[in-house]
């Protein structure tokens, strides 16, 4: 499916750029901040530094691991900074884009483009220079991905684009375990597609909450191209084979009964949630009472708890 351009509001905030004597430098500092968008690097760092623990088996190195979730950070930070000057067009014409640096004035377009491309070496010297090189190949791997296969061509073109566009941000644990060790193993891979399943029916509800802001850009987010009922089979359909996938890392003998324990009630409740989705979008229920956001909130926890659980379990083997 191909998305052609779209039109900016007239009375869109976008190429109205403040002046620099207008751009207090506070709030200069924090629109910086806000371009490599810190809350989803918060999840990348959780399921970085918990794969650590579990490839020391043990309490890694705390410089190594300041120094991992430092470039991951500015790894990270420099493909989100990236997105958002890609996607400047359209975030100008979403509700919950339109407070955006770029969108806003307060970074010009040209400022986040050399400052994207600022972190993405930074942080790739970073890890070469004071990890290893592996993990540095891995991070600006996960940069491009995102840039480059996700925003530039997938996003705008096709319902799968969260679906494989996600595995950008499956790319933490793999580095978090290389960190460590330097090399891989079947744990990060199998961590790795806990994340790649979990990504779908973690944003395909936010995505259904937000669709119409979507479907006037002309993306063409899951939501947006199927009802509501078909979404919600695609959820459950995730959710199983990512809770099942989360139970192979016991019997492959990488985590023992803590870790077991969590994974299989947090995954229980996560399967609750999508049933009960599916269940109300299968009686046609909409607006407030599908209760979208229940998923997509449960699913930051479950994150949580699945990856605080991997970094405990060494500790009680």
């Amino acid at each position: 499916m191909c998305v052609t351009a779209v039109e900016s509001r007239p009375a869109g905030v976008l190429g109205t750029s403040q002046s620099p004597a207008h751009r207090p430098f506070r709030a200069r500092v924090m629109a910086f901040v806000a371009l490599t968008k810190p809350r989803i690097i918060e999840l990348l760092l959780i399921t970085t530094v918990p794969v650590m623990f579990l490839a020391q088996q043990g309490v890694p190195d705390l410089t190594l691991v300041l120094l991992t979730c430092v470039g991951g950070y500015l790894s990270a930070g420099g493909a989100n900074a990236l997105n958002m000057y890609i996607d400047r067009d359209i975030d100008a014409l979403m509700d919950r884009t339109s407070q955006r640096p770029l969108v806003t004035g307060m970074v010009s377009s040209r400022e986040a483009l050399v400052f994207g491309i600022t972190l993405a070496v930074v942080s790739t010297l970073l890890f070469g220079l004071t990890v290893n090189w592996l993990s540095a190949w891995l991070s600006l791997g996960a940069l491009l991905f995102y840039v480059v296969v996700y925003t530039m061509i997938l996003k705008r073109r096709t319902a799968q684009n969260i679906v494989w566009g996600g595995i950008a941000g499956c790319m933490p644990v793999l580095i978090g375990w290389s960190a460590v060790t330097n090399s891989m193993s079947w744990a990060p891979v199998v961590l790795f597609l806990v994340i790649f399943f979990w990504t779908p029916p973690h944003y395909w509800p936010l995505s259904m909450k937000v669709k119409e802001d979507y479907a006037r850009v002309g993306v063409p987010m899951l939501p947006v191209v199927a009802g509501n009922k078909a979404v919600a089979k695609q959820i459950v359909l995730y959710s199983w084979v990512m809770v099942g996938v989360s139970l192979l890392l016991t019997p492959m003998g990488y985590t023992g009964w803590f870790y077991t324990a969590v994974a299989l009630a947090a995954g229980g409740w996560w399967l609750w949630e999508a049933h009960a989705l599916l269940h109300r979008a299968k009686a046609e229920v909409t607006g407030a009472k599908l209760k979208e956001m229940r998923l997509f909130h449960w699913s930051i926890t479950y994150v949580s708890l699945l990856f605080v659980a991997i970094a405990v379990d060494p500790f009680l083997r």
